[in-house]
């Protein structure tokens, strides 16, 4: 039996059975449709004739999200009462992307949805669009923790990423006059519908002040910190679901608030400011991911930010702990950290100081427990990015985390000592505290990440091999067992099935959609690679991808381009290591090819930037201004007669990504060999059916073995050829003079002529090439020209090309996060699946 009403609100009617679904958990269309509009009504005070497309997403979010509160509180309690090993995560950047459409695939109803939506009349894609992409990274390090939450769930791992909730995170990048502007990303101006605060789970975390010696009820000698000022730690927790799992784990982002927000003493004197300051300086911590640390000031809050939310998670990790433990005996037996990277190698310091401090362990038992909690996760082979900070800031910030390192620094050296008599020079390369002269001693926390873990690993099989060869020999030749390797892979979920739903719906046609939950099932594919029809249909599959992603360029750069060209994509973090540079430098060299023959038979290109240089970082953003400039020139010039174009998307982020790897032909991996530790762009690009030219750095050395060497364009010095290139005095001038075709692009741009006749604009530039060229562009640039040439040759043969974007797909299963943890789980973590059962 069916009833029809008219609801007292003036929604529509709808028809309902007389024994509805729970409209917090059920999956039919009547009751998602409810559900939706009781969303926007109940939930935001509005309706469908005032209702605006961000009050409509709300509505879907809130919908989606009462379907995971059922599994996540499940998920919860299962670990509880099994008391199960749970990974923690700790990381400085979380670069999630928009949750909607994530999760809408992984419970399997984003079809459902998208067809209940429309049948309201309403613009689903419009609606998907509105959610703002929250910026809590910078790049590979935050996108990589995002993969890893998906692939822990996916997986039925029982796990917990802990970070920041930074209120405005990465900054918003605008391009003004070809410059990058950063601009303040505020992605909460409208609130967050996917996260729970907990302020019931708050947590005090001290900062400043000193140390003082008592001596506890049994005589013992005891140090107690007391602090300058306390800041309190609110969790905010956002449901992560697995793919067609009953798991949703958390990621617990932590927000800095004044213990004391209100002086209202000082109010009531007349100063304003002072009544609210002690609010204002806590809530700096959580204010902006990454502050430029050019001053003390930016420092000083680096160093706090790093310890508030390591300071934080470990609290919460011991009061969890506790619930079901007598004592922290056997606390690394329930939580196995992996820190990320060494922005949270404090937290090594922090459980010291927690367990012998505050809870009374002997130190060498609670060294012990330390030790066999924590794992580290290397992420970089450039010596200035491992971190340093001056021991007087840490000192001043945090006096008993200072003397803890020392202490640990001590004893680790009095056992190197005793492995390696007289041998100075070792214990200096292997101490965590390094004499800088003129009593500025550092704290290498690289150092005090090794020292105080079980694990440490690389990210690819060429980073964990020159981390044990070079950046961190000392501590592989002490302790080999605790070195792994662990490829990095990312999530086919959002990197196919979400970017890519042709693709994904043409594997799942062949196939089935096992692929999504076992990338090795693709293989199975290649029994299509000579079927004239399912090329065909790749083809088709591309084109459609490239027109989309036209489309978005000429609406929001106004830059129309021929779907037909090859696209030529870079998009990454500028650096100078990963040479945005080179990139710029061939497309001069074919303009110049053209200006000297403007018949000249030459593929069409559109070449397509996209990445944010550092605030600070100001080759970065003179290397963007370049691309712009070059761009502005080519783009224009009747003589090109679009055979090239240059786009610089702005904003680059994990939404734009979904848009770009699509629809790219030819993936730029283009880093200085030996410096890139292993990149994740280049496996979505494979994944999606691009072809890699590359350097043998990084993963592109495991794709290329993945895909083939004959479907891998390969250029470039190796890293040990950079290294030798080096020690016996690379001359980059030489390669200037001797190159005719690149002493004329270089020439071109000293001349002015990408800078309106301004000679000293891209001298910086210029300079550094010419004079010092650290990371080896004028040495590897005619290898990369004539691979560039075999890149048209092939682009001009459709069907081999096909054929090479099919192999490149199909063969990523190693690139997979599930594989990834999978890794972690068996070798680092010691961790196994738990099943979530949803029965009462």
């Amino acid at each position: 039996m069916e009833t029809t009403s008219t609801l007292a609100d003036g929604r529509e009617a709808l028809q309902c059975p007389t024994l509805v679904e729970d409209d917090r958990t059920g999956m039919s269309p009547e009751t998602l449709k409810r559900a939706f509009l009781d969303n926007l009504f109940y939930l935001q005070g509005v309706n469908r004739t005032n209702a605006s497309p961000y009050n409509y997403y709300v509505a879907l979010a809130y919908t989606v999200r009462d379907r995971l509160l059922r599994r996540f509180l499940k998920s919860t309690d299962t670990y509880k009462q099994e008391k199960v090993k749970l990974v923690c995560y700790f990381s400085a950047e979380f670069l999630m992307g928009r949750y909607l459409g994530n999760n809408l695939a992984n419970l399997g109803i984003y079809d459902l949805i998208k067809e209940t939506i429309e049948e309201l009349g309403l613009d689903f894609e419009e609606i998907i669009e509105q959610e703002p992409d929250p910026g809590l990274g910078n790049g590979g390090l935050g996108r990589l923790a995002a993969c890893f939450l998906d692939s822990l769930a996916s997986l039925e791992i029982p796990a917990i990423g802990y970070g920041i909730r930074y209120e405005f995170g990465i900054f918003h990048q605008m391009i003004q006059d070809g410059w990058q502007v950063e601009i303040p990303d505020n992605w909460l101006r409208f609130g967050n519908p996917w996260e729970l605060p907990r302020p019931d789970e708050s947590v005090e975390v001290k900062l400043g002040g000193r140390t003082e010696i008592y001596h506890d009820d049994k005589g013992q000698e005891r140090v107690q910190w007391l602090p300058e000022r306390r800041v309190l730690a609110i969790p905010h927790d956002t449901p992560v679901p697995g793919y067609k799992t009953n798991t949703v784990n958390a990621l617990r982002l932590w927000k800095a608030e004044a213990s004391e927000s209100f002086n209202f003493e000082a109010f009531n004197a007349g100063l304003y400011d002072q009544s609210v300051a002690e609010k204002m300086d806590a809530e700096t911590i959580s204010k902006v991911l990454y502050p430029n640390d050019n001053t003390p000031a930016g420092r000083e809050l680096r160093l706090a930010q790093q310890y508030f939310f390591v300071a934080a998670s470990l609290q919460d990790l011991i009061r969890i702990h506790l619930k079901s433990h007598k004592n922290l005996q056997n606390f690394h037996e329930t939580a196995a950290i992996q820190l990320n990277d060494t922005h949270p190698a404090i937290a090594i310091a922090e459980l010291m100081r927690l367990l012998v401090d505050e809870n009374g362990l002997e130190w060498s038992k609670a060294w012990t427990i330390t030790q066999k909690t924590f794992a580290y996760t290397n992420h970089t082979l450039l010596p200035e990015a491992l971190e340093r900070w001056s021991a007087e800031l840490l000192g001043k910030l945090l006096p008993r985390h200072l003397e803890i390192i020392y202490l640990i620094n001590h004893f680790f050296l009095d056992d190197v000592r005793t492995w390696f008599p007289d041998n100075e020079e070792l214990l200096g390369k292997l101490s965590i505290v390094e004499e800088a002269g003129w009593g500025n001693k550092q704290i290498r926390m690289a150092n005090l990440a090794c020292v105080g873990s079980h694990s440490i690993n690389g990210v690819a099989a060429l980073h964990t091999e020159l981390l044990q060869k070079d950046t961190l020999k000392e501590f592989a030749m002490l302790w080999p067992e605790k070195f792994y390797n662990k490829t990095n892979g990312v999530t086919p979920r959002r990197w196919i099935l979400l970017s890519n739903p042709q693709l994904s719906a043409l594997f799942t046609e062949k196939i089935g959609d096992n692929w999504l939950k076992d990338l090795k099932e693709l293989r199975k594919l290649e029994q299509y690679l000579d079927d004239p029809e399912f090329r065909q249909r790749w083809y088709e599959i591309k084109q459609a991808n490239k027109a989309d992603l036209a489309a978005y360029m000429l609406k929001t750069r106004n830059i129309e381009v021929d779907v037909n060209s090859i696209f030529d994509v870079q998009v990454k973090r500028i650096h100078e290591y990963k040479r945005q540079h080179l990139a710029v430098l061939h497309i001069i060299a074919l303009y110049n090819r053209i200006k000297q023959n403007p018949q000249i038979d030459i593929v069409p290109r559109t070449f397509i930037f996209g990445g944010k240089a550092a605030p600070g970082y100001f080759m970065a953003k003179l290397i963007i201004k370049l691309t712009n400039a070059v761009a502005e020139i080519v783009n224009k010039d009747p003589d090109v007669r679009g055979r090239l174009k240059v786009v610089f998307l702005p904003n680059f982020n994990v939404s734009l990504g979904q848009r770009i790897y699509p629809a790219a032909d030819l993936s730029e991996q283009i880093s200085t060999a030996g410096k890139e530790a292993s990149g994740t762009g280049n496996m979505k690009f494979a994944m999606n059916g691009s072809l890699t030219i590359g350097t043998l750095d990084g993963a592109n050395i495991e794709i290329r073995e993945e895909a083939g060497a004959e479907n891998f364009f390969l250029f470039g010095l190796t890293a040990e050829e950079v290294y030798a290139k080096k020690a016996h005095g690379y001359e980059p001038m030489s390669y200037y003079k001797n190159n005719r075709e690149l002493k004329g692009v270089i020439d071109r741009i000293k001349s002015g002529y990408f800078s309106h006749g301004d000679t000293e604009l891209f001298r910086p530039i210029v300079d550094s090439l010419l004079y010092d060229d650290q990371y080896m562009l004028l040495a590897d640039y005619q290898s990369y020209a004539d691979c560039q040439e075999q890149v048209s040759q092939a682009y001009r043969d459709r069907d081999k090309w096909t054929r090479m974007s099919i192999l490149n797909s199909v063969r990523m299963a190693k690139f997979s996060s599930d594989r990834t943890i999978w890794e972690y789980c068996q070798e680092i973590w010691k961790v196994n699946p738990v099943k979530i059962s949803l029965e009462d």
